[in-house]
């Protein structure tokens, strides 16, 4: 992931990501093509991203921090020898995943420092090689996973600034030009091909997660091969938009969209705290309040939310992230039917705050963030209301219909009292129940 740059590597970032986004727009994959295999996906609404590797020993950036010349290439990877997942417990890992209601998720098979989770065949670092662990960490994660019924996700790192025949090395300093010496360039080319069919072969993963693709065009990162080596093992995974036009779904990192992202499936990825990796000093963590209100305006919007915690070099998770994922499963149990499965709500303008529909559009959920002290408010609804419920309990509430006037064809204003005593501590939902797919009002008011 992008992390704390300096000013020039930060253009050079967004300009690659602007030109990332806008070869996303200009996607070579075909929406109607893969839209049964993006269902599972567009259902899962939550993935949890694990930022885990050697930068977790001495609590660094996860290698922007030697790119960055914060600290020396060779004291960045000392960390080798600190790495030991001496109390790493997969099946613990997977437990909490599942407890926090994520249907995916996806862990840091390489990053950027090139040191490999599982492993590796190729001439490379990997945790088992190359540290104390000498585990294959990967392999029980996945299988814990699969136990459970969670989606398994691969991030990997097209970038290894680590490896000696890729170009990069830090933001001042570069091996070689490709142009220069173009073997050189293949070498690498060979090197992360034998990779990723590495992971995919041995794992299987159903959502590939790329990273780094903004260093070089797609005929250089041969994205047409990735894509297609992946398919033709597993034929049903997905993988995300960093990779040059040749992904499925686009991915906002850390900001959330004021607008719908325009592609059909959609992902923001969002730390914990500050930091995607363990630092012992980032003390900046959301609360759950501030999660689930999160959480909530990505699938009001047609998207999912990929929640990211960073285990300690040891395994363990942080108290602080084990709180979260716990306080918002507890969130989810209760609004269960709200959140998943759902379809992205509401156009701005007919409820403040965000919104789900159901498959058949008929129920219409609605999120109250905080709480709410009076009555809410839905304009526009041409829908009678059948009943409406506080998910989560027995309770139901009665609406009156404001401003309706006979000889106008629009819709009066629907207020709905909540009491106190029935809202929930984190964020209320309310189910309206409606006599048929939900019908708004677009026009402009008086007798249009």
């Amino acid at each position: 992931m992008k992390k704390k740059l300096n000013i020039i590597t930060a253009l050079s970032v967004i300009i690659a990501i602007t030109v990332s986004a806008s070869a996303f727009a200009q996607s070579k994959v075909n929406p109607d093509s893969i839209r049964k295999k993006m269902q599972w996906f567009a259902d899962a609404k939550l993935g949890i991203f694990i930022h885990w590797g050697i930068y977790a020993v001495n609590g660094i950036d996860e290698s922007w921090s030697f790119y960055n010349k914060k600290i020396s290439y060779a004291d960045y990877m000392k960390q080798l020898k600190g790495f030991t997942a001496s109390k790493y417990d997969p099946e613990q890992w997977a437990s909490l995943i599942k407890e926090s209601g994520a249907r995916y998720a996806v862990i840091t098979t390489k990053h950027h420092d090139g040191v490999a989770l599982w492993p590796t065949k190729e001439k490379h670092y990997s945790t088992v090689k190359n540290t104390p662990a000498k585990r294959n960490l990967l392999a029980p994660f996945y299988a814990a996973l699969d136990k459970r019924g969670i989606k398994k996700g691969a991030y990997f790192s097209l970038i290894d600034w680590s490896y000696p025949d890729y170009p990069a090395f830090t933001k001042d300093s570069n091996r070689y030009k490709i142009s220069n010496d173009p073997q050189r360039w293949q070498r690498f080319q060979k090197f992360f091909q034998a990779q990723i069919n590495e992971v995919n072969t041995a794992y299987k993963p159903d959502l590939w997660w790329f990273d780094g693709d903004w260093e070089h065009s797609a005929d250089e990162w041969q994205a047409a091969t990735v894509r297609k080596n992946i398919l033709k093992i597993k034929p049903t995974a997905i993988i995300n938009g960093r990779l040059q036009g040749y992904g499925d779904y686009d991915t906002p990192e850390q900001n959330f969209p004021v607008t719908r992202p325009k592609f059909n499936w959609w992902e923001l990825c969002m730390t914990i705290n500050n930091n995607w990796g363990y630092q012992p000093q980032d003390t900046a963590w959301k609360t759950p309040y501030q999660v689930i209100t999160i959480f909530a305006d990505a699938i009001s919007n047609g998207g999912n939310l990929l929640l990211d915690i960073g285990p300690k070099e040891d395994g363990s998770i942080p108290p602080q992230e084990v709180y979260v994922l716990k306080e918002l499963g507890k969130w989810n149990k209760k609004h269960e039917e709200a959140v998943f499965n759902t379809l992205a709500g509401l156009s701005p303008g007919h409820f403040y705050g965000p919104t789900t529909l159901s498959k058949d559009s008929a129920t219409l959920y609605l999120f109250l963030p905080g709480k709410v002290n009076g009555d809410v408010v839905l304009k526009g609804l041409k829908n009678k209301i059948k009943k409406i419920r506080v998910v989560g309990t027995a309770q139901t509430l009665s609406s009156k219909i404001v401003g309706k006037v006979s000889f106008s064809p629009v819709p009066g204003l629907v207020y709905i009292h909540v009491p106190q005593q029935v809202q929930d501590g984190y964020m209320s939902v309310l189910a309206v129940e409606l006599d048929g797919p939900v019908d708004l009002y677009k026009g402009e008011g008086g007798l249009k």
